[in-house]
């Protein structure tokens, strides 16, 4: 009986051993998950990219007139938040989509682009963080420089993101160049 015992034990022994090294071991899994996880890591730090890129094209449209691609791309929800280069801020969707329509009425011209990206990429929300750099023009139609930092939060919302949060820095020289224009 304990040769039966004996030999039950190392087949026993065996099996789980095989088990545990073979196909589908939990080293395997936790590779595969990882690697899982990577790539949605990728996949959504490319959307952010896109979305980011999207919010700087709607910039560019908005300083022309066109305020449509800002609508689109901005979550309108109540908690929202605008942190522009002119100082204070702005909260909520009404009173942010306001003054993006004001902004977009006196049409500064000029183009910002996002230089020296980088992206945190989560489940539902990310962000990014760039230098803003190009100009715009002020109100006597002379050219602004414009450099300075931003921070931009996105959320999921309905499979899409959504920017919730623009934050620069203050720009006392593109506030003075832009005064008469503001007080129109």
């Amino acid at each position: 009986m304990k040769k039966i015992m004996s030999i039950a034990g190392v087949i026993l022994f065996t099996s789980f051993i095989f088990s545990s090294c073979g196909p589908g071991s939990t080293g395997d899994q936790n590779t595969t998950t990882a690697s899982t996880l990577k790539n949605d890591r990728l996949k959504t730090e490319q959307e952010l990219h896109a979305a980011n890129d999207s919010l700087y094209a709607a910039l560019n449209a908005m300083f022309t007139g066109n305020l449509d691609p800002m609508n689109k791309l901005w979550s309108h929800s109540d908690y929202i938040t605008d942190m522009g280069p002119f100082g204070g801020r702005t909260t909520g969707w009404e009173a942010v989509g306001a003054e993006f329509k004001k902004e977009a009425g006196m049409k500064f011209g000029g183009r910002i682009v996002c230089k020296e990206l980088h992206i945190y990429a989560g489940t539902d929300m990310g962000y990014t963080v760039c230098i803003e750099e190009g100009e715009k023009m002020s109100a006597e139609g002379k050219p602004v420089a414009i450099k300075h930092r931003a921070t931009n939060i996105f959320h999921l919302e309905n499979g899409q993101w959504k920017l919730i949060h623009h934050q620069t820095d203050f720009s006392p020289q593109l506030e003075k160049a832009t005064e008469d224009r503001k007080k129109q």
